[in-house]
């Protein structure tokens, strides 16, 4: 039987607890806390005892494994496919890096590669023609980071068919040149889905390795837990494919993708591909969210707000349901048993979203739902205590809570300052009594979990600017910020239903856990940006390991 014994450090317990110094772990599942039930423990144990491991702390700090409660994996792993242009600071070496992966791969008859920065250019415009003086003779589209937008150089434009005449797609926007000839640049899915329509699809090889990529990135952060957020069929396979060659590393649940254009059809296939999932009996693959967009983004005014742009008297941004249809349809899939996970950026979509989670409660049956609001960047004051009373988890990206350029250079200009101050209201959802939750958006910012902790608890950007924090009055403490990123994901993805519950340290629950070398708690939040995680275990097994 295999035993750990963890013991010379800090054993956090959560933010309400006394933390303690030993812990004991029976066949991936947490047996005794603390030395004297520790003690008392291993004089059962007999002669089993000689093969006890032993894991010394050296003073460090032990807690629950971290959960990203929003993220995109495959999205994520593919971003090392393709030309690299994560890095590049201006349109120039965006052009000079696709270039070289078009000399470097001449066989390849769609250059695809993610993300690009969507600040490099005034208003997140990108011109097809800046493109097509590295590749002319060969389609070439990009995403950039916030994955609503991409950009396309005119060979992708003309097989796509998107010319002068084609009008506005629903859902989508075709930034037009003067003349009315497409710019390049594609805003949200109904405009992106006419590229999608002639692009072949990624190799499932090619996807599987990405995921792969994904689960690996993930174990060396700390997290043993994702949620997907934007699931399409395609990805469903490929996720029972890795599980059916045991190539999951970590656990991940599956939030289908409700499009309001077919949404009528995608239900019955929603309910096939949770059976499917849940037939494969994999304990590390899960289907029982569906995701909605509300909105977009603000950074492209696609943001759905209760008062217009500062850009325009009229612009209100976009709503992706209008009327009752997002309430009909969180009804709708509520009542087939799925969890609603609902992204809502301006305050207009998350008033929109609340709105629909209410309809749903008062007119389904009672169950257990744990309904999710995903970024709920902009809420009304009237709305804050909502999240409480109707028992909806905050999912926030702490990251976000910073005065970097895209806030200075998109954001806060599209707003006004006085509305920007408004954003990313953590602590008052938390003190209203709400429930927040933690997540990442990977690979629009980044997945490190103590990156996100760092901002969260400062409301600083890396420079350590502005002194006192952006918005302090909306700082959470790092106590609160933990349990953000473990506990309430865990509670988010129902990780207690489970036979071995993870998210928490307590008896009985699966040792989903992460090491560190020293207390973050005791951290400035630069020290903390940067602390890597020593080690991951996944029930009882290092996964992840800078031993």
């Amino acid at each position: 039987m295999t035993t750990t014994l963890f013991h010379n450090g800090t054993i956090w317990l959560g933010a309400e607890a006394e933390p303690a110094e030993s812990l004991l772990v029976r066949q991936g599942v947490i047996a005794a806390i603390g030395t004297d039930e520790v003690d008392r423990h291993l004089e059962t144990l007999s002669s089993d005892q000689d093969s006890i491991e032993h894991v010394d702390l050296d003073g460090g700090f032990l807690m629950p494994s971290f959960g990203d409660g929003h993220a995109h994996p495959i999205f994520g792993g593919m971003e090392a496919e393709g030309p690299q242009v994560r890095a590049c600071s201006s349109v120039d070496e965006i052009v000079a890096e696709v270039r070289r992966y078009a000399a470097a791969h001449p066989d390849e008859k769609w250059i695809t590669g993610a993300s690009y920065d969507g600040s490099l250019v005034a208003g997140g415009l990108f011109d097809a023609r800046w493109l097509d003086e590295a590749v002319s003779d060969r389609p070439v589209v990009l995403r950039a980071w916030d994955y609503h937008t991409v950009w396309c150089n005119s060979r992708a434009l003309e097989l796509a068919g998107i010319t002068a005449e084609t009008p506005e797609p629903e859902i989508g926007e075709i930034p037009r040149r003067e003349d009315g000839s497409p710019l390049g640049t594609l805003r949200e899915w109904g405009a992106v889905d006419l590229i999608d329509a002639v692009r072949p699809p990624q190799e499932e090889s090619v996807r599987l390795r990405a995921l792969e990529r994904a689960a690996d990135y993930y174990r060396r952060r700390g997290v043993t837990w994702v949620q997907d957020a934007w699931v399409e069929p395609a990805d469903v396979d490929t996720y029972l494919s890795a599980s059916a060659a045991r190539r999951l590393s970590i656990r991940f649940n599956l939030a289908l993708y409700a499009d309001p254009r077919h949404f009528a059809e995608q239900l019955p296939e929603m309910i096939e591909a949770r059976r499917r999932v849940t037939e494969q009996g994999d304990p590390l693959l899960s289907a029982h969210t569906v995701k909605f967009f509300a909105d977009g983004v603000v950074e492209n005014e696609t943001g759905a707000l209760l008062e217009p742009y500062c850009s325009s008297l009229h612009n209100h941004g976009l709503r992706v349901w209008e009327g009752d249809t997002l309430a009909e349809a969180v009804r709708a899939v509520d009542a087939a048993g799925f969890q609603v996970h609902i992204h809502a950026i301006g305050d207009a979509a998350v008033k929109q979203a609340l709105d629909a989670i209410e309809s749903t409660i008062a007119t389904n049956a009672a169950w257990d739902r744990r309904p999710v609001i995903a970024h709920a960047q902009l809420v009304a004051a009237e709305d804050l205590d909502r999240f409480a009373e109707l028992g909806i988890i905050a999912n926030m990206q702490p990251l976000w809570a910073q005065l970097d350029e895209l806030m200075t250079v998109l954001t806060v200009p599209r707003l006004g300052e006085e509305r920007a101050a408004n954003q990313y209201r953590m602590a008052s959802i938390i003190d209203s009594g709400g429930q927040l939750s933690f997540g990442s958006d990977w690979p629009c910012t980044s997945g490190t979990p103590v990156e996100g902790l760092a901002i969260g608890t400062s409301r600083q950007n890396e420079a350590g600017e502005p002194d006192g924090g952006w918005v302090p009055e909306e700082i959470v403490d790092i106590e609160r910020a933990l349990d953000a990123y473990s506990r309430a994901v865990a509670v988010q993805g129902f990780a207690d239903l489970s036979p071995a519950p993870w998210g928490e340290i307590r008896i009985g629950a699966s040792a989903d856990l992460i090491r560190f070398d020293a207390d973050p708690r005791a951290l400035t939040p630069q020290e903390l940006a940067r602390t890597p995680v020593r080690s991951t275990y996944l029930g009882g097994v290092a996964i992840h390991s800078c031993e």
